[in-house]
This record gives structure tokens, C-alpha cells and sequence, in this order.
């Protein structure tokens, strides 16, 4: 992955991910123990509906120390099998 996050971002610092997936209510459970392997510590996700109810956004706060950390966890929060998007 080739981004800028080294440039922008002075670290350690908080960096929110923002997930979007399936309505599912294990989706937070997922996140936080992904979030677990990478960053281990206390998360508080918080959880809103799309305006439908077949989606869910999921922001949760983590602290980062490198732009490899930041990359590694865009990605390993891509690969749950719930998630569309991670922003």
C-alpha cells in the first residue's frame, strides 16, 4: 500500500476507522477483535444504522504508531467477511 499516512500523521497518535458492513449485530464484536490482534487495549465502538437498517457504520478510535500500523489494520478490518468498506 503506498500512502501518504507517514507524511500527514505525527506518531503515535488516535487515528478513527470508520467500518461500514452487514447489519449484523457480531459486526462490532469483529472489528474489536481485529482491532485486539493489531492494537491490544480498551474500544468502545460506536454503532449507527443505515437509514434502511441493511447497513452499519462502526467508528472506532485506535492509537497508531507507524504508517505500516495504520495500513495493516485498513487492511485486516477489509478482510472481515461482514465489512464493505473501511474509510
Amino acid at each position: 500500500m503506498d500512502t501518504k499516512f507517514g507524511e500527514l500523521l505525527d506518531f503515535p497518535c488516535n487515528f478513527p476507522f470508520k467500518v461500514l458492513g452487514v447489519a449484523d449485530e457480531s459486526l462490532p464484536d469483529k472489528i474489536v477483535a481485529v482491532v485486539q490482534q493489531h492494537a491490544p487495549g480498551d474500544y468502545a465502538p460506536k454503532v449507527k444504522p443505515s437509514s434502511k437498517g441493511n447497513y452499519h457504520s462502526v467508528t472506532i478510535d485506535v492509537t497508531v504508531t507507524s504508517k505500516e500500523h495504520v495500513e495493516t489494520l485498513y487492511k485486516a478490518l477489509g478482510d472481515i467477511d461482514l465489512v464493505r468498506y473501511v474509510l
